[in-house]
C-alpha cells in the first residue's frame, strides 16, 4: 500500500471518532428535552388541577365517594281525647328498579327470578320487563308499600337492579268508625281528605340528612356531616272514641234497618263546645281503598244542608218569649187547626184548641208556631235565627263545611214567615243544629264547636257570647222535656234514669217544583234535663220501610247513643222518680 493511501485511511477514521460524540450529544439533549416538556407538562397540569382549578376534580371524586342519605321521618299521630291512637304511620318497603343497571348486567337472562317477582308483585312478566325498557332510565316504581314479607322476598331474589327503599303507610285503627272525619292519606303520605288534608303540614316533619363518605366497595367510612329534622307534631282530637263507636254502630244499623239512604249523628258537649262523637254511614274502610265511592267519603254532618222541620219549632217560641209577647204560662188558641196566609194553607194533623207553649212544642203544632213567629216583627225573628248561629259557621273550620242555605229576601209574606216557624225556608247541617241546640242547653251561651283540642289553633277565634237570656233559655228545655214524656212525639227517645228534653223534626224533601215523597227524620236531644250535659242529634235520611216519622226511627237511636255516653261520662241521673222505681223493683227482685 501506497504512503498516500495509507494517510486517507488515518483522515477517515480520524473523522469518524471526531462525528460520534457530536452525535450521543444531540440525541441525549432530545431526550432531555422530552424528558423535561412531560415533567413540564405534568407539573402544569397538576398545578391547574390543584392551584386554579381544583373544584370540578373534587367535585369528580365527592360524586363518587360522598352520598346524602334522609333519616327516616314519619307522619304524626292522630289520638282521641284519651289518647287512643285514631291514625298512625307504620314502616314499609317499596320496590323499584334501576333500568340502566339490570341492562348493564343483563339482568333480564334470569326468566326464572323475574317470573317469582310478577307473580309476588301480581303483574304480568312481559309488562313488567316493558317499564325497564329504556336503558336511560334510573329509576321506576315497581310497587308501593309492601309489607315487610314481600320486601323480603324480592331482596332474596337477587336480581340486578332491583332495589327496595325505606317509606311508611297511614294505618287506622278504628277503619270506617272515624272515617270521614279523620280522612287519609295518598300513596306518598300527603293528606287528602279530612283532618289528614286540614292539617297536613302540622302532621308531616322534615326528614334529617347525614352525608357519608364511601370506599370504593361502598362502605361507609366517615360521617361528615348531620343534619337534623322537624319532627312531625300529633294532632289530638276532642271526640272520644268509646262514644264515637258506639254513635257509628247505632248509626249504621239504623241505615240497614229503616232501609234509609244514609244516617249521622254529632255528640256535643254542652259546657265546652267539644265534639265527642261525628259519624256517618254509609262509610268505607281507608286501610281497604279498592271499594271507596265519593258518597261514602263525604262528611255529611258538615257538608249535607236540609230543611230541619219540626226541629226549628221550638226557636218560634223562644222567639216570642225573647221579644217579650208572650210569658211561658200563656196559651195560644189554635182553632179551627187551619188558616190561610195569602192563599196558602198553614195546618195542624188535628184542632187542638187552646195550647199551652209547652203544649205547642209537644204535639208540633205548626198552627201554634205560626202564630207566635207572626205576633213579633220580622226583623226580630230573623236576628234571632242569626243570633243562634243558624246561618253561619260553627267554628269547626273544617274542610268542606256548608253554613246552610237561606235566601235573603226584602219582603217577606206572612206565610214565609209562618213556614220558617215550623222549619221550612230555610236549610241547616247536621252541626249546626246541634250547635242550635247546645246554645239553648247552655243557658242561652253560644259558643263555637270545637274538634281539635291539642294543639290549640292559633289566630282569632269566636268567643262565647250570651245570644238569649238564660230564663227563656231553661224555660224551653223545660217544654222540649214534654216531647219525650207520655203524650209527647217523641216518648222512643226517653232514657231510663235520666231526664230528656228534645223534638223531633220530620220534613219532605224539597224537589224540582215542590216537595216528594222522600223524608228527613230529625231527633236533637239534651240531657240531663236538671244540669244539660250532652247534645246528641240524629239524622235519618229517606227511610224506605213502612216508619218514616222521626220519633220511630230518629227518636230510638238517639236514646242508644245519648245513654251510652251519659254512662260512659258516669253522668248522675237526674229523673229520682224513675231512678227510685227502678232500684225498688230491683230490691224487691232480688229479696
Amino acid at each position: 500500500m501506497s504512503t498516500s493511501a495509507v494517510k486517507r485511511n488515518k483522515k477517515v477514521k480520524g473523522a469518524k471518532q471526531n462525528v460520534a460524540p457530536s452525535l450521543v450529544h444531540w440525541r441525549f439533549v432530545v431526550v432531555l428535552l422530552v424528558v423535561v416538556s412531560v415533567f413540564a407538562v405534568l407539573a402544569a397540569r397538576a398545578a391547574y388541577i390543584q392551584v386554579i382549578e381544583p373544584d370540578e376534580l373534587i367535585q369528580q371524586g365527592d360524586s363518587r365517594t360522598l352520598r346524602t342519605r334522609n333519616m327516616p321521618t314519619y307522619r304524626g299521630l292522630v289520638t282521641d281525647r284519651n289518647g287512643v291512637e285514631l291514625a298512625v304511620s307504620v314502616p314499609v318497603r317499596a320496590i323499584y328498579a334501576d333500568p340502566k343497571v339490570i341492562h348493564e348486567n343483563d339482568g333480564f337472562l334470569e326468566p326464572r327470578r323475574w317470573q317469582a317477582l310478577a307473580d309476588v308483585l301480581g303483574q304480568d312478566v312481559e309488562s313488567l320487563k316493558q317499564k325497564m325498557g329504556n336503558p336511560k332510565r334510573r329509576f321506576v316504581y315497581l310497587q308501593r308499600q309492601v309489607s315487610p314479607a314481600m320486601a323480603e322476598y324480592v331482596d332474596k331474589l337477587d336480581i340486578p337492579g332491583i332495589y327496595l327503599r325505606r317509606e311508611s303507610r297511614r294505618y287506622y285503627p278504628t277503619g270506617e268508625v272515624s272515617a270521614q272525619l279523620i280522612g287519609m292519606t295518598d300513596v306518598d303520605d300527603t293528606g287528602v281528605e279530612g283532618l289528614e288534608r286540614m292539617y297536613d303540614e302540622w302532621l308531616t316533619g322534615t326528614p334529617g340528612s347525614r352525608k357519608i363518605r364511601r370506599d370504593a366497595k361502598g362502605r361507609q367510612v366517615e360521617i361528615l356531616e348531620t343534619t337534623s329534622g322537624e319532627e312531625a307534631g300529633n294532632l289530638q282530637l276532642t271526640i272520644d272514641q268509646r262514644i264515637q263507636a258506639l254513635a257509628y254502630k247505632e248509626i249504621k244499623e239504623a241505615m240497614i234497618y229503616y232501609q234509609s239512604s244514609s244516617a249521622s249523628a254529632i255528640v256535643i258537649d254542652v259546657k265546652t263546645g267539644d265534639v265527642l262523637a261525628m259519624v256517618n254511614a254509609p262509610s268505607f274502610n281507608p286501610n281497604d281503598r279498592s271499594d271507596i265511592s265519593a258518597h261514602r267519603m263525604r262528611n255529611r254532618v258538615i257538608t249535607d244542608a236540609f230543611e230541619p222541620g219540626s226541629a226549628l219549632k221550638p226557636m218560634a217560641v223562644l222567639t216570642a218569649l225573647e221579644f217579650g209577647e208572650v210569658e211561658p204560662e200563656d196559651t195560644v188558641d189554635t182553632n179551627p187547626g187551619w188558616m190561610r196566609l195569602g192563599g196558602s194553607l198553614v195546618k195542624d194533623a188535628r184542632n187542638y184548641g187552646e195550647l199551652t207553649l209547652e203544649e205547642i212544642i209537644q204535639h208540633s203544632s205548626n198552627m201554634g208556631t205560626s202564630k207566635l213567629a207572626l205576633s213579633v216583627p220580622k226583623p226580630f225573628l230573623l236576628d234571632t235565627y242569626y243570633n243562634m248561629g243558624l246561618m253561619s259557621d260553627t267554628g269547626l273550620n273544617m274542610a268542606g263545611e256548608s253554613s246552610g242555605i237561606f235566601h235573603e229576601r226584602s219582603r217577606w209574606s206572612e206565610f214565609e214567615l209562618a213556614t220558617l216557624s215550623f222549619g221550612y225556608g230555610i236549610s241547616v247541617t247536621t252541626a249546626q243544629l246541634g250547635r242550635l241546640y247546645a246554645t239553648i242547653a247552655n243557658g242561652g251561651i253560644k259558643q263555637p264547636l270545637n274538634i281539635i283540642k291539642s294543639p290549640k289553633q292559633t289566630g282569632w277565634q269566636p268567643q262565647s257570647e250570651r245570644v238569649v237570656s238564660e230564663e227563656n233559655a231553661k224555660a224551653i228545655v223545660q217544654m222540649m222535656e214534654s216531647v219525650t214524656q207520655r203524650g209527647g212525639t217523641a216518648k222512643k227517645a226517653a232514657i231510663p234514669g235520666y231526664r230528656v228534653a228534645g223534638k223531633t223534626g220530620t220534613s219532605r224533601k224539597a224537589v224540582a217544583g215542590g216537595y216528594g215523597e222522600e223524608y228527613v227524620n230529625i231527633f236533637a236531644g239534651i240531657a240531663p234535663v236538671s244540669d244539660p250535659r250532652l247534645v246528641t242529634i240524629v239524622l235519618i235520611n229517606e227511610p224506605g220501610g213502612d216508619l218514616y216519622h222521626a220519633g220511630d226511627t230518629a227518636a230510638p237511636v238517639f236514646s242508644s247513643i245519648m245513654g251510652g255516653a251519659l254512662h260512659m261520662l258516669n253522668v248522675a241521673p237526674d229523673d229520682k222518680q224513675v231512678t227510685s222505681s227502678s232500684w225498688l223493683r230491683g230490691g224487691q227482685s232480688g229479696s
